[in-house]
């Protein structure tokens, strides 16, 4: 399946290949700064934002570093080290920014369509637990990021903010919580859906469902050669294009790999697979309403961090608790089980044993994870809805995550957590390995993304200019200026209606 506006078959400006928020985020950027590039999408499944961006795939909607506490890592010393919390909730204000622009040119469906108000909360007990978060709470008042952070150690505040949660729990267990009341929650599906709609309706902009890429090679020029195969039809064809991104979610690393760059050399993948438990309940559904996020257990991978988390998907509240994690070799949901055996390259073994070797007790972890019985995610469950029966839960197959593997002079490889741009030193192609936090920071990965590959266009007047319209903010920091963060979140509220709590139908 296609969607054609122009000849499918002359020369791009631009292949983006995969149809996640990425390329949305990444194509539709560039065709507000340069209205004339034409683009092609490749996406080897048959609609958008079928992989890692969809609802039901995506463990963290609406990441702002507000409730996710392995963002606050407290140090040796006892302190807490807030500096990944703070980029994180500049760059989801920025993603907030240029959605108002999107939306303000009604270039985009209206912002109830993706976006609304949920409270973002963290959740602990015991005294050790609360001591670190009442340290969180303090050090990052000091920012005006965090400046509306509730804390609350009073049960009957607690019972108030989270009652499913509260209930039945033991009277002599100590919890504390924190609280954002501008909190959000995001369903990158029908954003990116939005923005592929727009973009298709764009002159010179292509998207090709069911189409897969088989081969990339670079040409003396600098161009790129890209080679495509029609999965409806089994017929393969080449486009070239002036500048490559891979942002095909798990099925980036191998992509990466084909393309024979020097500088994705030495990278590796470690695919982690995850679970949902879906309530069925309408009546507990109804009685929670926020995003409540714990702390990890020892050895277990960031994104495994557990919540019990409210969603709004296709028109219905929903609430979700986990994600239970596991091990497989797939890269992708829809994948293949020799991904990883097909990843293996000369120049990364080593990287990928030796971070294998290191981390022996998360691949035990993840293990251990994928052989728990219904009763076993049940009990992890009532640590947070100590009330909950297994007839109200259900089991949903969440997204892959491929963690990156990359090379270390030190350690030989080492498993990373976030999410890296590798690009060539000429900038006609890149990639976007990794995962959280992702979709809810897309912007800011794609204005980076621009600055190391299109770096002669992005310092031209015409290209600032431009971008200051799209995004206020440009170029300043919000964790620096309290007077240019009040304004652009009470634009950013007032445009895509958070200015009050409430739960909105998908459109």
């Amino acid at each position: 399946m296609s969607k054609n506006n122009g000849a499918a078959n002359v020369d791009s400006d631009v292949v983006l290949i995969g149809a996640g928020i990425m390329s949305a985020t990444l194509g539709t950027l560039l065709k507000q700064l340069e209205p004339a590039t034409s683009i092609q999408v490749f996406e080897r499944l048959n609609n958008a934002a079928a992989e890692s961006s969809d609802a039901w795939n995506n463990a963290g909607t609406g990441h702002s570093a507000f409730c996710e506490l392995n963002y606050t890592p407290e140090l040796e010393d006892g302190t807490i080290d807030t500096s990944k919390a703070v980029k994180i909730a500049e760059s989801f204000e920025v993603s907030k920014q240029f959605w108002s622009y999107l939306i303000q040119r009604k270039f985009i469906d209206v912002p109830e369509s993706f976006i609304r108000r949920i409270p973002h909360m963290s959740f602990v007990w015991g005294d050790k637990n609360i001591e670190y978060l009442r340290k969180r709470h303090s050090t990052l008042q000091k920012c005006h990021l965090f400046n509306e952070m509730k804390y609350s150690e009073d049960r009957q505040q607690l019972e108030e903010w989270i009652p499913l949660i509260m209930e039945g729990r033991d009277k002599n267990q100590n919890c504390a919580a924190t609280r954002m009341e501008i909190g959000t929650d995001v369903n990158f599906g029908s954003l990116t859906r939005c923005m592929f709609k727009h973009l298709t309706q764009t002159r010179n902009v292509t998207l090709h469902y069911h189409h897969e890429v088989m081969r990339l090679k670079q040409h003396s020029d600098g161009r790129w050669q890209v080679k495509v195969k029609d999965m409806s039809t089994g017929k393969s064809r080449e486009v070239t294009a002036r500048f490559v991104f891979i942002g095909a979610g798990g099925g980036s690393l191998p992509l990466l790999l084909k393309s024979g760059i020097p500088e994705g050399k030495g990278f590796g993948g470690f695919p982690v697979s995850g679970q949902w438990l879906r309530c069925k309940n309408r009546e507990l559904i109804e009685r929670h309403q926020a995003k409540v996020y714990g702390t990890a257990a020892v050895g277990s991978p960031p994104m495994s961090v557990p919540h019990l988390d409210t969603r709004m998907i296709k028109g219905k509240k929903e609430l979700l608790f986990g994600p239970y994690a596991g091990f497989t070799t797939k890269f992708l949901k829809k994948g293949s089980f020799f991904d990883l055996i097909k990843s293996i390259r000369l120049s990364n073994i080593i990287p990928m044993l030796s971070a294998g070797i290191h981390n022996i007790p998360l691949t035990k972890y993840l293990i251990d994870q994928v052989r728990l019985t219904p009763a076993a995610r049940l009990e992890l469950l009532q640590e947070y809805v100590p009330a909950a029966k297994l007839e109200d839960w259900e089991m949903e197959i969440a997204g892959q995550r491929v963690q990156v593997i990359k090379k270390d002079e030190e350690e030989g490889g080492i498993l990373e957590f976030g999410t890296e741009v590798v690009s060539a030193a000429d900038g006609s192609i890149a990639a976007l390995l990794g995962a959280s936090p992702g979709a809810s920071t897309a912007v800011s990965i794609m204005l980076n993304l621009m600055k190391q590959c299109f770096k002669d266009k992005m310092n031209t007047q015409e290209w600032q200019t431009k971008l200051k319209q799209m995004i206020p903010s440009y170029g300043e920091s919000l964790g620096s200026d309290a007077e240019l963060l009040r304004t652009t979140r009470s634009w950013t509220s007032e445009v895509l209606g958070l200015t009050t709590a409430h739960v909105a139908d998908e459109r």
